[in-house]
């Protein structure tokens, strides 16, 4: 497997190379948890899954509550189906917490705090009362709970999303809410430790694939060992392949993209197929790698080709139009332009307006 093979096969297991999946949620299903703090970010990167998929169609299904968005893993925010997120809450709940109790210290958030604030923003919410965050924070400041500043709200509120007491609502305009976790998942599906390391061991490696066990624990936010053990548990299900002294696991099939080229995708930033991997080599060359530094975040709004980042993109949106303003690492060729091109008119599409061109520059 030449290092070129790596990065096709992966657009293939995401879906980005062949995206027929039908609805936000297969998307989300499909790769267990979205990274999604960035919302209009995290949106396309489901969108650019989707065969004919609009940013209209994802915003209803995170109103209709078929994708939750709460805190898991790493920690950030994460795109997650009801069917998935309490036993994902179990498993990396506990991680997120060691790593997070600096911080809670440093913030003098205690266990009698947590319990004083889960149950008050459980009153709050109650009856499918969903909330902003400005108005729990005057919940909590009217219960006695001191809210000083952003910082200590928002560990408030990911405790609570850990805890499993709290998670997104629908949007109220452009305002996100929270609602009881309760009340969005009523049937929970629960599975034990082991079962689900194996689960998410399975539907990563399937999903993002080829992928290394350091791979896999730099996504999920677990240790090695745990990576290791959940691998041992479904190995026996894929196939591996040792590339520059590195054990690369995937699916026993993957579907054939076909061998047009060049094919160029915008892809979101913290899209799955940067954010889902420790090692990027796949993906990126070396200087280009550092170029990427040094635009000052290496999760960028990213422009590839073929599975090679080749640059990185901006969007400005009006009411009346979309612009993108691409920036390349290199000088494109006539058909790796054509290729942007298209990649560029089915962002338009998705977000449903008019294209203003934008000349490319290069860095």
């Amino acid at each position: 497997m030449r290092r070129l093979d790596i990065a096709q096969q992966r657009l293939v297991s995401q879906h980005i190379a062949l995206p027929g999946l039908k609805k936000p949620d297969d998307v989300v299903r499909w790769l267990v948890a979205v990274q999604a703090q960035d919302y209009a970010g995290a949106k396309w990167a489901l969108g650019l899954r989707l065969k004919g998929g609009t940013e209209t169609v994802i915003e209803q299904a995170f109103t209709d509550g078929s994708i939750l968005r709460t805190h898991l893993m790493r920690p950030t925010w994460h795109f997650v189906t009801p069917a998935d997120i309490r036993w994902l809450l179990a498993l990396t709940a506990p991680r997120v917490h060691s790593v997070n109790a600096h911080m809670y210290r440093k913030l003098e958030l205690d266990d009698t705090i947590f319990k004083r604030s889960h149950a008050t923003l459980a009153k709050a919410l109650r009856d499918s009362q969903t909330l902003t965050r400005d108005e729990l924070r005057s919940v909590l400041e009217s219960a006695g709970i001191a809210v000083n500043g952003d910082l200590r709200m928002g560990y408030l509120m990911m405790r609570a999303e850990l805890d499993a007491i709290v998670c997104s609502g629908p949007r109220r305009g452009k305002q996100f809410t929270y609602a009881l976790l309760d009340d969005r998942v009523p049937q929970p599906r629960t599975l034990a430790r082991d079962e689900a390391l194996v689960e998410l061991a399975r539907r990563y490696f399937v999903s993002r694939g080829p992928a290394t066990v350091q791979d896999f624990a730099k996504w999920s936010g677990l240790t090695v060992i745990d990576a290791r053990n959940g691998l041992e548990g479904v190995k026996h299900h894929l196939q591996c392949e040792i590339v520059a002294d590195r054990t690369y696991w995937f699916p026993t099939s993957i579907p054939n993209a076909g061998n047009a080229s060049p094919i160029a995708h915008l892809l979101s930033i913290y899209d799955e197929y940067i954010s889902g991997y420790k090692d990027r080599s796949a993906m990126v060359s070396e200087s280009y790698a550092a170029r990427l530094s040094g635009l000052g975040n290496a999760l960028s709004y990213i422009v590839a080709i073929d599975g090679q980042i080749v640059g990185t993109w901006k969007r400005m949106i009006t009411k009346n139009s979309v612009t993108i303003e691409p920036n390349f690492f290199k000088r494109l060729t006539a058909p790796e332009k054509q290729a942007v091109e298209v990649a560029v008119q089915r962002y338009a599409q998705f977000v449903d307006l008019p294209l203003v061109s934008a000349k490319a520059s290069y860095h």
